[in-house]
């Protein structure tokens, strides 16, 4: 997959067909549009590019009233599940105030249009862009015969009256509810960061844990708890489980920590990136009354895991 910072580094090619939106979670609705622009371009053999977002126009503009954006995916995790479901090129916008003042026409014509090159363009059914939002499928048809280019629109898609959005999955993770968040995905949900050094107490109660640091500190972590969890390690696929919390039993120092213990894994990853995969909740943190309490609560945590291992995978 090609991946171009900004306008100035993709060559023009009028042979193209692009989308472009934020795509946080890269969930089932974006894959419906990432399928469509693979396909249309593959039969009329064009060029398939994707725009996104980067910082997320929320965070830049920081509109009053309105809460701290919480991603679904971070730029990373987007270009890797765009790989993934193989999309050829992605261009990544650089969003600051500027940018977001361009008007929603000189964006499309000089941007679109003029730089990346255009032949269809493929929007969903509520896509708005340029300045206050006001660039639209309006304004696109206005377009289209003075510049060559065709439109496709495509229509929403839901599981029954549940629409898939990226505020429904966050809504589902908010609750803990990691099942109908994945489900709503189509994908495990996930967390990269990097693996740093911690205190290193799992090693002395017999379960040594990776310590992840989330790559973006607007990064939706899921609630606090002990959870179901795969990782994927030089394409090797680990099992195992994941604690959210504070380590009340062990520690009084109140820091939200991240650590994933992996089953039948004994490798040096500090300082290597990887990515936390959800599959589900199995329990609420708690203080216990000793380590050895603890201990025998993760080898429960460890088989609940394993049992859960042989039944979804």
């Amino acid at each position: 997959m090609n991946i171009y910072n900004g306008f100035d580094e993709i060559p023009f090619n009028q042979n193209t067909i692009l989308t472009l939106g934020t795509f946080d979670g890269v969930h089932l609705g974006h894959q419906y549009i990432i399928k469509k622009l693979i396909k249309i371009g593959s039969e009329n053999k064009l060029r398939n590019v994707l725009l996104t977002i980067h910082p997320h126009p929320q965070i830049v503009l920081k509109k009053e009233g309105r809460p701290p954006v919480s991603l679904l995916t971070s730029i990373d995790e987007r270009l890797e599940l765009f790989e993934k479901f193989g999309i050829e090129n992605v261009v990544i916008i650089p969003f600051n105030y500027e940018f977001s003042q361009t008007p929603a026409r000189t964006f499309a014509v000089d941007y679109l249009i003029k730089k990346v090159g255009m032949s269809k363009i493929l929007i969903g059914y509520d896509h708005l862009f340029g300045k206050d939002r006001i660039g639209n499928e309006n304004l696109l048809k206005e377009l289209a015969p003075l510049y060559n280019f065709s439109i496709e629109r495509l229509d929403r898609i839901g599981e029954a009256d549940h629409a898939i959005s990226s505020t429904a999955i966050r809504e589902a993770l908010q609750i803990s509810d990691i099942e109908s968040a994945n489900k709503l995905l189509g994908h495990y949900y996930g967390l990269r960061g990097e693996v740093v050094r911690g205190l290193q107490r799992g090693r002395t109660i017999g379960f040594p844990t990776a310590n992840i640091a989330p790559d973006d500190e607007h990064k939706l972590l899921p609630p606090l708890g002990v959870y179901f969890v795969y990782s994927d390690i030089d394409n090797i696929r680990y099992y195992g489980m994941a604690n959210l919390g504070y380590k009340p039993t062990v520690t009084d120092e109140h820091k939200l920590t991240i650590e994933a213990n992996y089953f039948d894994f004994d490798r040096d990853i500090y300082g290597k990136y990887i990515t936390l995969h959800f599959v589900k909740k199995i329990r609420e943190e708690k203080k216990f009354a000793s380590i050895d309490a603890l201990k025998e609560q993760i080898s429960n945590d460890k088989q609940t895991c394993l049992n859960l291992k042989e039944v979804l995978f």
